[in-house]
């Protein structure tokens, strides 16, 4: 079969993210057709001049609807695409020219119907968006799952970097209306039909992810609190790791009650855990600035995530 790659985007509010994203898109090395669906989500701050701007260089298709969600702009996208191949993108990655190139190379020797790729840090980020995309890639805070072929088993795609076949999509009917870890639910039943899923580490994107420390500890109380529901609905995937977090800032705190009473011996191993970070950082980074943040970062990392997760199970 012949990958006919459609590149689905859905917006809302960021004609400046499309305009970067748009921009990476048009310095693709890949030689081939492909084409661009972008939905705008019912914006006040609309895309539409900016995609004006490409429509001359690229294939470009471009949606205005009410808004109703991510999940619901990418299902629109992927119904109105006219390839056999869907690139889910989210708008504020930018995407390496080779990224089709390599993307199709992979494909082609082993093909599966939906991939997951990898996400890395642009030298034009800011310090604190390095930071947050070394504690999401992390070996030492995720296992590495989101940055590294060694470090993943049987890959969850997230829909910032993901494919998915047309055939695939017509069988599941696409993302559902979970508002968080609908790629995730995605995947599952991506399984339970029997469609194969992949990490492809060479389709990675340069992706901005929030740009504070606010905006992040929202984002991933959000993905704390999907889990248990993704466990309820699927009971096989529940996993002991997925408490980890919850266990690591309960066992903080109590770490520093303690040291209020001169218990100093229980701070040790978590301060040592947050210096292996900084050192971590350091080495990947070569900021001092970035490693410092990632301390910040991780830790606001396990802060969402545990509060959101123990929220979910306790909190109806």
């Amino acid at each position: 079969m012949e990958l006919q790659f459609s590149i689905i985007i859905p917006v809302y509010n960021r004609p400046n993210e499309i305009d970067e994203l748009l921009h990476s898109l048009d310095l693709q090395s890949f030689q081939k057709k492909f084409e661009i669906v972008i939905v705008e989500d019912g914006s006040t701050q609309k895309s539409d001049t900016i995609v004006e701007k490409y429509q001359d260089k690229l294939s470009i298709k471009y949606f205005f609807k009410e808004n109703s969600g991510a999940s619901a702009s990418r299902n629109f996208g992927m119904q109105n695409a006219t390839g056999n191949y869907f690139i889910i993108l989210d708008s504020d990655v930018l995407v390496p020219t080779q990224y089709l190139e390599e993307l199709e190379t992979v494909l082609t020797k082993n093909y599966t119907d939906a991939y997951g790729g990898a996400d890395a840090a642009h030298s034009s980020f800011t310090s604190i968006q390095k930071a947050i995309n070394y504690s999401m890639t992390s070996l030492f805070t995720t296992g590495g799952i989101r940055g590294s072929k060694n470090s993943v088993g049987k890959f969850q795609p997230r829909s910032f970097n993901m494919g998915l076949s047309k055939i695939a999509f017509e069988k599941t009917k696409g993302f559902s209306d979970m508002q968080y870890g609908e790629d995730i639910d995605l995947t599952f039943r991506l399984w339970g039909n029997n469609y194969e899923t992949q990490f492809i580490e060479q389709a990675f994107v340069y992706h901005k992810r929030r740009s504070t420390i606010g905006q992040f500890f929202k984002q991933t109380f959000n993905f704390g609190t999907a889990r248990p529901i993704l466990n309820k609905k699927y009971p096989t995937s529940a996993k002991l790791t997925y408490w980890f977090p919850s266990f690591f800032i309960i066992g903080f705190d109590i770490a520093l009650i303690l040291l209020l009473f001169g218990k100093w011996l229980f701070i040790l191993p978590f301060l040592g855990y947050f210096a292996l970070i900084g050192i971590d950082s350091l080495f990947k980074n070569k900021n001092s600035t970035v490693a410092l943040l990632s301390i910040i970062t991780t830790y606001t990392q396990f802060l969402g995530y545990g509060l959101g997760f123990l929220k979910s199970i306790f909190i109806k």
